[in-house]
């Protein structure tokens, strides 16, 4: 028998206390009680599970997987599950309060929370990696459920491995539970819209915020790192819009071509080959040096801390997109406000996903499903609403979008919890 253990981390700070710094440097410049700030700094529950799964091989390996919620004042919590050599506890807590502060912004009724297992999903063969959810679920079977916390994809997990949840949790309760999870497959209870959700709200943030500087998305040149669910489909989308892709990258390395990628083929080959390692359309690039292109707009969608105060004074992006959870660090947000860059802070840009995940969950509860016209008409108006209150904020106090999105939140939140009271 084996214990997976998790390698050097890509993190270069730990994660939970520059979520707690975030929280406190909005505390401070909305004037929230101190008292509330020590309640929302701390994560309401973590639970760590040891999962032993029986290999293709014959033998026994022993993952460590988590389940974290946040704050559930203004509801039952919600958040991805990740499969990641790189997954930590206390990145999985930093990923549940983005998420508490997420759903908050938008308005939807949910708290925040998130899972993890230290695994490398592709090293594990299809079998192995149902046996592994499944026996996961099994371990946190008692912290999960629609009205207590709903589980979703995220980094590494896809609408299969749902699938694979919500059979576990189902079966052991004994009927369909169909609010358990979200991000499931369409024939058993997934939303329409909800694979490109992410990605489509991060894209009418952009056209928000390009409208508000008189600009358009025809013929931006965009630089994207992670060419996962949210990176490829922004990339496609932009690419729509008649914006100049000039480089994208996934784990294995990016591409840079200044006419232009053809982002549709390069889809193609990423589906048939499961990487961008052979496509020819470009002069290769690694992950680094695509963040330091010069361009127009840069989403980083990958992983957390890809710009750092180490690096943040050579981005040469006018504008970020934050389509993956923290890819900006606190010392790398102060340089670029200096800079003048205006960026799109993850609890804003990538909110479309938790957006149309609640609108799955809805459908689930009521059995009663939508059209996509419907999803996407219905995630237009929030994601817009949220965008134009964080600019008024921003603009009406001089502060960074990042500031003023998370001041939004943490005062919803903080009010709720003050409204609630402690208990006992």
């Amino acid at each position: 028998m084996t214990t997976v253990e998790a390698p050097e981390t890509h993190l270069r700070e730990n994660p939970f206390e520059l979520a707690k710094e975030q929280l406190r440097r909005v505390a401070k410049t909305f004037q929230i009680d101190p008292n509330l700030v020590n309640v929302l700094s701390q994560c309401k529950k973590a639970v760590v599970v040891s999962t032993p799964v029986s290999m293709d091989d014959g033998a026994i390996q022993v993952f460590e997987g988590y389940r974290v919620t946040h704050n559930i004042a203004r509801g039952p919590s919600k958040g991805g599950i990740r499969y990641h050599p790189d997954v930590t506890l206390d990145e999985v807590k930093a990923l549940a309060m983005w998420m508490t502060w997420k759903c908050a912004l938008v308005g939807i009724p949910f708290g925040g929370a998130k899972g993890g297992v230290i695994c490398d999903p592709k090293k594990l063969s299809p079998l192995e990696l149902q046996r592994m959810t499944r026996r996961y679920t099994s371990e946190i079977i008692n912290e999960i459920g629609p009205e207590k916390d709903i589980p979703a994809p995220d980094v590494g997990t896809d609408p299969k491995v749902m699938a694979w949840i919500f059979d576990t949790y189902s079966m052991n309760v004994g009927h369909s539970v169909l609010g358990v999870v979200t991000g499931k497959p369409l024939n058993i209870g997934g939303s329409l819209g909800r694979l490109e959700a992410t990605s489509r709200g991060a894209l009418y943030c952009v056209r928000e915020a390009m409208r508000k500087q008189g600009r358009k998305i025809e013929g931006t040149t965009v630089a994207v790192q992670g060419f996962g669910n949210v990176g490829s489909y922004l990339a496609l989308f932009l690419h729509e819009q008649g914006a100049k892709v000039i480089a994208i990258s996934d784990s294995q390395g990016g591409i840079h071509n200044a006419n232009g990628i053809n982002i549709p083929a390069a889809i193609a080959h990423k589906q048939e080959t499961g990487t961008l390692a052979g496509f020819r359309d470009g002069e290769a690039i690694t992950n680094d040096e695509l963040v330091l292109i010069e361009c127009d707009l840069l989403a980083p969608c990958a992983l957390e801390q890809v710009i750092t105060s180490d690096n943040a004074d050579r981005v040469k992006a006018r504008m970020i997109v934050e389509g993956a959870n923290g890819p900006l660090t606190p010392g790398a947000d102060e340089i670029l406000d200096d800079r003048g860059v205006v960026v799109m802070p993850d609890i804003l840009a990538n909110a479309g996903g938790v957006i149309v995940s609640y609108f799955e969950w809805v459908q689930g509860l009521q059995e009663y499903f939508w059209k996509e016209s419907e999803v996407n008409a219905r995630l237009n108006d929030i994601m817009t609403r949220a965008f134009n209150e964080t600019w008024n904020a921003h603009d009406q106090r001089g502060i960074s979008m990042r500031t003023a999105a998370y001041g939004i939140a943490v005062q919803r939140v903080a009010e709720a919890t003050m409204t609630r009271g402690l208990y006992p």
